[in-house]
């Protein structure tokens, strides 16, 4: 690796081999090469006078990209396309005439990116499949562990630990839906020409609307694709990255959430994401175990968020049929935004199949908290005993802000229980008390809630793709 100059932290970090690939020159203009051989086969089998040899020999050397050829090409004609076209005739002589008759650059360009764009989709699912098998596993080992539930980050009911962990499933399972509704919704751009009208093949056609309209098929079924779109400029419509891309972002929004409660979480001291024995948790502090994996998750997610208004601007700045304001940004904003989740996923996969529970921690925290939430079936426990609704409602206003001054500012344990012991309006002792402290009768349905989402709408996903659910993480960093 040259150390001279800038390489990108996607390739040296963060990104898997299997995206950069997707996203590689290799893979790109080795794809030009099949769409400029299913456009040959196309014109040949609508009566284009192209032979079987030409085709053969562009299949030859449909693999071996002379790179120096069109490199030198492209600094003499500053045109990308020209110069791989040039750079195919080179090896392919008998066939040179032949490879993009009737096309235009976005023919193999924007036909290119979305092939592109669909197989980066499918390995964002694959991995994502992956993620939600692990916690799916977490969330049904723990749907019975009692946790404090929070709003506005303040204690508010009992959850459980596998409970929470399906909200963060719940979202990634949404992420998963979009995500194959994306997959299903995009079609090639076809051979549309210089305008989106098909001129320059209606013209090879001797006017044949039949003929040229044949073509597009035979293309989008050779290169696996349902059809191409209805009508176009010359480009596909920028939207399609723009909803690709709002995609990832969904993606990116469910892993920060998911990070950032593991980050609060670690906090608390009740859950941990792994810690290797080697690891360094702070270059000062040699006792932390700082949740670095979880805060380049949101790092990440951050940037996907942010790259996402990109292609948004692009799909609103082209001007009628095209412009090329489009194709330097689009370079990066697309591939950077794959590479990212990519990354992110692959982070995931490595918290998500070691997280740490640390129940006695869970434990302790419920009970410090559960006595002000019992005090609703305190109360009428009380009042079924003969008690005054109203006093004992207000006794234990009085009591809760008493308790939860001593605890606040006084560092003590939550005395509560002892006040409401000793006030004989409650009629109850200490060890009646403690027996209504039972976290389990606190948690609602919400075990029941766990394994009826994993039964009935995770577990379903998970057997169409057994085959992704195998995935383990490979950190650089």
């Amino acid at each position: 690796m040259p150390h001279d100059r800038y390489q990108s932290p996607f390739s040296t970090r963060y990104a898997s081999r299997e995206m950069q690939a997707i996203f590689s020159d290799d893979h790109k203009f080795r794809t030009w090469r099949r769409l400029w051989i299913a456009l040959a086969r196309a014109e040949q089998a609508e009566g284009l006078p192209i032979t079987d040899a030409q085709i053969a020999q562009l299949e030859a050397h449909k693999d071996d990209i002379n790179y120096e050829d069109a490199v030198r090409r492209e600094a003499e004609c500053r045109h990308d396309v020209m110069s791989h076209v040039y750079a195919y005739g080179l090896q392919c002589p008998d066939a040179k005439g032949i490879i993009h008759l009737g096309a235009t650059s976005c023919y193999v360009g924007d036909n290119t990116d979305v092939l592109i764009m669909r197989d980066a989709l499918e390995l964002v699912r694959s991995k994502l499949h992956s993620v939600m098998g692990l916690l799916a596993n977490f969330a049904r080992a723990h749907a019975d562990q009692p946790a404090l539930a929070y709003t506005h980050l303040q204690p508010a009911q009992l959850t459980t630990v596998g409970k929470r962990a399906c909200l963060w499933l719940y979202d990634l399972y949404q992420d998963e839906q979009e995500i194959t509704h994306r997959l299903e919704s995009l079609l090639l751009l076809g051979s549309k020409g210089t305008t989106g009208t098909q001129a320059s093949f209606l013209e090879l056609f001797d006017g044949d609307e039949s003929k040229a309209d044949a073509v597009e098929k035979r293309i989008a079924a050779e290169m696996g694709m349902p059809g191409t779109v209805p009508v176009s400029g010359q480009t596909y419509s920028r939207k399609v990255d723009y909803q690709v891309l709002s995609t990832l972002s969904g993606v990116a929004q469910s892993a920060m959430k998911f990070a950032t409660d593991l980050r609060l979480l670690q906090n608390f001291k009740e859950m941990e994401e792994p810690f290797e024995k080697s690891q360094i948790g702070s270059s000062a502090m040699p006792y932390k175990r700082n949740p670095m994996r979880s805060e380049r998750i949101c790092a990440l997610a951050r940037y996907v968020m942010a790259d996402a208004i990109n292609p948004a601007f692009t799909a609103g700045c082209q001007w009628f049929e095209r412009t090329l304001d489009d194709s330097a940004n689009k370079r990066i904003a697309v591939a950077e935004a794959f590479l990212a989740v990519d990354g992110i996923l692959q982070l995931m996969l490595s918290v998500c199949d070691g997280l740490v529970v640390y129940p006695r921690m869970i434990h302790a925290r419920v009970m410090r908290e559960l006595p002000f939430m019992a005090t609703e079936n305190i109360m009428m426990d009380a009042v079924k005993r003969g008690g005054d609704r109203q006093a004992l409602h207000e006794r234990l206003r009085v009591y809760s802000q008493q308790a939860a001054r001593a605890v606040k500012e006084e560092g003590a344990e939550n005395p509560l229980l002892d006040m409401i012991a000793g006030d004989p309006a409650f009629g109850v002792t200490r060890a009646e008390l403690d027996a209504v402290l039972e976290p389990s009768r606190y948690v609602g349905l919400a075990p029941q809630q766990t394994r009826r989402f994993l039964d009935e709408t995770i577990q379903p996903l998970l057997d169409r793709f057994a085959n992704d659910l195998d995935q383990r993480a490979v950190l650089t960093v």
